[in-house]
């Protein structure tokens, strides 16, 4: 295929509809509600692992040239499989997938059912919803794409017109940040927190192979020019994305005057979406949000049904499609807010892992690949984040809370980059020690 100068543009685009989903919606804005006065400085954290990480993940993928179990077996098999799988699961009927039925419902249907009926209403519209998500996934058909290519730019306008809105007249001032967002320096590292929720960074490794893909077929032959037009592709998807999310953590910063604190950033939506433009704003809204998170819901499905299908053979496609859509269904039952607090510790524990993962990547030269250095800095990396998932879910181990709460970085939730950067070190010792022994590649 012949090479176009600006087909980086294209893919990347590609790649914004794919990471736009609900997480992208409902996290920022959210946020916004909780930071108040001190908004600016969390979003510069959001921002960090919201878009910068997405954007490092897919240039991981296209530096490396393979996909997340093929990168992560630099480490060890097993543990590349067990990533893999875990990540998987995570976007997939665990949380994400889910999440898109219950995003859908808060904002598009929600509002229409008092507050007894709307729990039997959600077990409705998500058996609907999967459904509809199952049949899409096992038929072939271009519909999926005609929605996805109509349903964003529509939704991205709508967005651009609230944005409009809400620039030139705000619904109230900035109210007083909660606790966890209480000093500046707070405020950046819980952002930091914050943008894990969007899952997009572990998206990134899946969909950083469809972007090297895309690549090629447009007539990139080199690794250098894969290289650099991966990360083009990922800089404008990323552009996208962080547009978005200011003005949307902007938005839920002024809408605490008039809304209060609300239970999660659906509602928020629907209540900005109804101070601005009242039921037919809201509508308009919910539906296009419906639509946007149907093809979200399909994409995935697909991807985890693939990937294995690749895993477990003796298990068909359609069979796999099957389970996700039913376990999604399962999941989203217990509701959009349930589904966000259960995530958190799982996303605590997985993103330290992807952040060294990325690290490692970019570094592999600096070490001549040795898997000592991947093993020793995952190693080390996956003990902070076992501890706090199980600490984020509640569980507490008073010796041990005590001498990680006092490690560096601790107060910020982030102490497993003191033991990335020891484990990094070890392995670099063990790798001048050994320089002719077990290179990754």
């Amino acid at each position: 295929m012949e090479k176009s100068k600006n087909s980086f543009i294209a893919i990347g685009l590609m790649l914004f509809a794919l990471f736009f989903g609900a997480g992208n919606l409902i996290f920022p804005v959210f946020m916004g509600q909780n930071s108040g006065v001190e908004t600016i400085p969390a979003t510069i954290g959001f921002l960090l692992t919201g878009v910068g990480l997405p954007i490092l993940g897919i240039a991981a993928i296209g530096y490396s040239g393979d996909d997340l179990q093929k990168l992560a077996s630099r480490i060890c098999t097993p543990y590349a499989i067990f990533f893999t799988v875990a990540l998987y699961l995570t976007i997939g009927p665990a949380f994400a997938i889910p999440r898109t039925a219950t995003t859908s419902f808060e904002i598009a249907f929600a509002p229409l059912f008092s507050e007894e009926s709307r729990q039997m209403a959600l077990y409705g519209f998500a058996f609907v919803f999967f459904a509809v998500s199952w049949w899409l996934s096992v038929t072939p058909s271009k519909l999926v794409d005609r929605i996805g290519k109509v349903i964003t730019p529509v939704l991205l306008a709508f967005l651009a017109l609230l944005f409009i809105f809400a620039t030139i007249a705000p619904i109230g001032p900035w109210q007083a940040a909660s606790k966890d967002y209480i000093d500046p320096m707070k405020a950046l590292s819980q952002g930091f927190l914050d943008g894990y929720g969007t899952m997009d960074a572990l998206a990134a490794f899946v969909f950083g192979i469809i972007v090297v893909n895309s690549v090629r077929q447009y007539g990139a032959t080199t690794n250098e020019e894969i290289a650099f037009m991966t990360l083009r592709s990922g800089l404008i998807a990323g552009l996208c994305l962080g547009i978005i999310y200011v003005f949307l953590c902007f938005i839920g910063a002024s809408s605490v005057s008039e809304l209060g604190h609300l239970e999660n950033g659906a509602e928020v939506l629907v209540g900005v979406a109804l101070h601005y433009f009242g039921s037919y704003g809201s509508l308009i809204m919910g539906v296009i949000v419906l639509l946007a998170c149907l093809t979200t819901s399909v994409g995935l499905i697909t991807a985890c049904a693939e990937y294995f299908g690749r895993l477990i053979p003796v298990l068909s496609y359609k069979i796999w499609v099957t389970v996700f859509a039913f376990t999604s269904f399962c999941v989203a039952l217990f509701g959009l807010t349930t589904i966000i607090h259960a995530a958190i510790p799982v996303l605590m524990f997985l993103y330290p892992l992807t952040i060294s993962l990325m690290i490692l990547t970019f570094t592999d030269k600096l070490f001549h690949g040795h898997r000592a250095v991947y093993a020793c800095a995952t190693l080390f990396t996956l003990i902070p984040s076992l501890y706090d998932g199980i600490h984020t879910a509640g569980l507490q181990i008073t010796t041990l809370d005590n001498v990680m709460s006092n490690l560096p970085f601790a107060h910020y939730g982030l102490a497993w980059v003191t033991f990335c950067a020891a484990g990094y070190i070890v392995g670099l010792i063990i790798a001048h020690m050994s320089p002719s022994k077990e290179k990754t590649a």
